[in-house]
């Protein structure tokens, strides 16, 4: 087995790992697990992502170097147009380029904004599937017990987080709710007309004596000035 050989499978599995790591740790800061702390652990998140980059360019460019599948660069730089596994190969070149974009999203935040950048950082979940998928096809480490059990435990968590997330989004908590509902019901219940809280005996005796004074609304002789 030699140097290039084992470079290749440890960095794709180095690489898989800090994906799944900034992937299962973006989710929890999406869930609002750490409020008080949130910009720390942003930092971790992106240098995960960047770890992961970085590992996913040394597995590409060992692939390159090596001779014995022969990827030229070509076949490692554009999905699909590999001999070799081209499916399994290709799930790996999109998840590095969907990689490569949310990393630089990360040093252009202040210029997409907010709303942007949280909508760009949805597709990590299509970068983590693509790189699962490829792992799982294309590496030749799938069928040791470690390795196997590595995909299955960081899919499930990803998925169960994932789940979580959605149902946040669809059913916001009792707080977010009150803030979207507008005014409490107590507060619109008695901001009526001033006139619904005066008492009825009051009332029935200003009627009356409306109607004393006639629909021209002039005081009667019987009124003092």
């Amino acid at each position: 087995m030699s140097f290039e050989w084992m470079l290749i499978r440890g960095s794709g599995l180095v690489a898989y790992g800090l994906l799944a790591a900034a992937t299962i740790w973006g989710l929890v800061l999406s869930l609002g697990v750490f409020p008080h702390t949130v910009k720390k652990l942003t930092f971790a998140h992106e240098s995960l992502s960047v770890g992961s980059l970085l590992a996913t360019g040394t597995h590409m460019v060992a692939l390159y170097l090596h001779d014995f599948v022969e990827f030229d660069a070509r076949e490692v730089l554009v999905p699909g147009a590999s001999d070799w596994r081209p499916v399994a190969v290709a799930w790996g070149g999109v998840a590095f380029y969907g990689l490569l974009l949310i990393v630089v999203s990360f040093y252009l935040r202040a210029h997409i904004g907010q709303r942007y950048w949280r909508l760009l950082h949805f597709s990590s979940l299509g970068v983590f599937l693509g790189a699962l998928v490829h792992g799982v096809a294309a590496g030749t480490d799938t069928s040791h017990p470690v390795v196997m059990a590595l995909y299955v435990a960081t899919a499930a968590i990803v998925i169960s987080l994932t789940v979580m997330r959605v149902l946040m989004i669809v059913s916001p908590g009792p707080a977010k709710r009150e803030r979207g509902s507008g005014a409490p019901a107590s507060s619109q219940s008695s901001s009526g007309p001033a006139r619904s809280r005066i008492p009825l005996e009051v009332r029935a005796s200003a009627g009356s004596a409306d109607r004393e004074r006639g629909v021209t609304g002039r005081p009667t002789a019987g009124d003092t000035p």
